[in-house]
């Protein structure tokens, strides 16, 4: 049997609105099923991230929107822990990149389905809770640099951007792939694996 300290902690940093990292957090659930790993998530924020940037005018009406859902997560952290945010990441991206629900309609879905208290989609709108959520996307950003995005994992003392795969490995290809990734992470000097992507996500 496994036993606590001999599991491997990957922090992983998420915008619930992101689809690659969507499915980089699928691989890594089916990663735990096949390697002694256990996943803590973590919010960042693709608003925080493009503040400030010259962005196309559709990316930033998006950009406008991307404030709800993670406010919302920081929200659920406070009140219920941070392991509460492994349902809800759950539920989101069932809603959002699945389902295709929007706005509000995906949010309030996604709380009921994760069994957490409804009034909590107020957090929405509230900036109150930006104070927390720069805080919590700095610790992830920070270690890796501000000019990526998400998903961003920490395993040991590295942190990288990425993987961006699609779709996400299952059974023992989910666990190659990780050794490989903590392979990586685990050599000095190591920065980017990189290629230009040539499909879209896949949720499969």
């Amino acid at each position: 049997m496994t036993t606590e300290a001999e599991q491997t902690i990957v922090d992983f940093w998420f915008d619930p609105y992101c689809p690659w990292a969507w499915i980089t957090s699928r691989w890594m659930l089916e990663v735990e099923t096949v390697r002694p790993v256990t996943t803590r998530f973590h919010v960042m924020s693709l608003a925080v991230l493009n503040e400030g940037r010259d962005l196309p005018e559709q990316y930033v009406e998006f950009m406008a929107h991307a404030w709800a859902a993670v406010r919302v997560a920081i929200a659920v952290e406070q009140r219920y822990g941070t392991d509460a945010l492994r349902p809800l990441y759950t539920a989101l991206g069932t809603k959002i990149h699945v389902e295709q629900l929007k706005g509000d309609e995906a949010i309030a879905a996604a709380l009921e389905v994760a069994g957490f208290d409804a009034d909590l989609l107020s957090a929405a709108s509230d900036p109150s809770y930006d104070e927390a959520l720069r805080a919590s996307h700095l610790a992830g950003m920070e270690p890796v640099g501000m000019d990526v995005g998400t998903p961003v994992i920490r395993i040991g003392e590295t942190s990288i951007f990425g993987p961006v795969i699609t779709p996400a490995p299952k059974g023992e290809a989910a666990g190659l792939l990780f050794d490989g990734v903590r392979l990586c992470c685990s050599t000095p000097g190591f920065y980017e694996l990189k290629r230009s992507r040539t499909d879209g996500p896949s949720f499969a």
